[in-house]
């Protein structure tokens, strides 16, 4: 008996502390939305995590953008937003990661599922991204950052025009060309100054 009791007090004891590692849904909320654009931010959709790690719905929006909070099982702060159209493919990575599948057999799974038919990837689609820095003794984000993808699958510089590196600082480019995942990054030149997110709750 007694080796149960300790068992389940040790079980107690690290759900207390899962759950104590998760941000408040407030917090959540005001940081995933800093991805999104600033009119657009009120409206979304917000994803994230509950207490047992899970990704849950957050706040249900209005308009055609989600937005998903920062993970708090990986470092550092990232946090993006996408056309609500790209949630298949995002949820389909999502659940693939949490089957234990690595980075290649994610890639590799949903590139066989688009070709399939199985998994609908829209023929172009926008992913904004921001990152942070987190200040654990305050919570607070400082040093954002935003960059932008654009899904066009299957593309390639032949038929965009679009070039394999930017030509200068900020410029498009092409990632990934020719597959499911073929898409235009844009990484503006970073500044300093930015102002800083809410504190975590």
């Amino acid at each position: 008996m007694y080796p149960r009791i300790a068992f389940l007090c040790a079980a107690s004891l690290v759900s207390l502390a899962t759950a104590a590692e998760i941000p408040s849904a407030e917090w959540q909320i005001k940081t995933a939305v800093l991805a999104a654009p600033l009119a657009a931010r009120d409206a979304a959709t917000v994803l994230g995590y509950d207490p047992s790690g899970a990704v849950v719905t957050l706040r249900e929006g209005t308009n055609n953008l989600i937005c998903l909070a920062d993970n708090p099982k990986q470092k550092g702060f990232s946090v993006a937003c996408y056309h609500k159209n790209l949630e298949p493919f995002m949820a389909r990575g999502r659940a693939l990661a949490a089957e234990g599948k690595n980075p290649k057999e994610v890639l590799n799974t949903r590139e066989e599922e688009v070709k399939s038919g199985k998994l609908i990837m829209p023929d172009k689609s926008v992913l904004n991204v921001t990152t942070g820095t987190h200040n654990e003794a305050n919570g607070e984000i400082t040093d954002q950052y935003t960059r932008y993808v654009v899904y066009i699958p299957y593309a390639t510089p032949e038929t965009t025009g679009i070039p394999l590196a930017p030509l200068g600082e900020g410029g498009p480019w092409i990632m990934d060309p020719g597959t499911h995942r073929a898409h235009i990054m844009i990484n503006p030149p970073k500044s300093s100054g930015a102002a800083p997110a809410p504190k975590k709750k």
